[in-house]
């Protein structure tokens, strides 16, 4: 049986709502703005403007183009407006794992861990 919210929008020929966490993130330094959308039924996020030191940091890591470079990947609800993933960061050329939280609606706080969850850091990112 469909749920009935999802047999509306079906009726309506609307689509499933975007996550909260859709939209253009900057980070604290505003060095950098990551578009976060679908890809497939994950959430993910693409640098869309870096800076020159941004972009300089990530050629120095080894990635020659930072725009359009996936930063976000593959993350997956994981309770209430938090999201866990994988997190590139390019001047290092490394992943981690990751936590997307939504702090309100125009902030996000974004976590990444070493070797299961020790050693974190968390930025706060802000939508617009």
């Amino acid at each position: 049986m469909i749920p009935a919210v999802l047999a509306l929008a079906m009726i309506a020929g609307g689509a499933v709502p975007a996550s909260p966490v859709e939209g253009v993130w900057h980070n604290p330094k505003n060095s950098v703005a990551v578009k976060t959308g679908a890809c497939g039924d994950k959430l993910c996020g693409w640098v869309v403007r870096a800076d020159d030191e941004a972009q300089a940091d990530a050629r120095d890591g080894g990635t020659p183009k930072l725009i359009g470079t996936a930063l976000l990947r593959e993350y997956r609800p994981h309770g209430r407006n938090t999201w866990s993933g994988q997190i590139f960061v390019p001047d290092m050329g490394r992943t981690f794992g990751s936590t997307l939280t939504l702090l309100d609606a125009n902030t996000i706080a974004v976590k990444g861990c070493l070797i299961g969850g020790f050693l974190c850091k968390t930025q706060t990112w802000r939508c617009g």
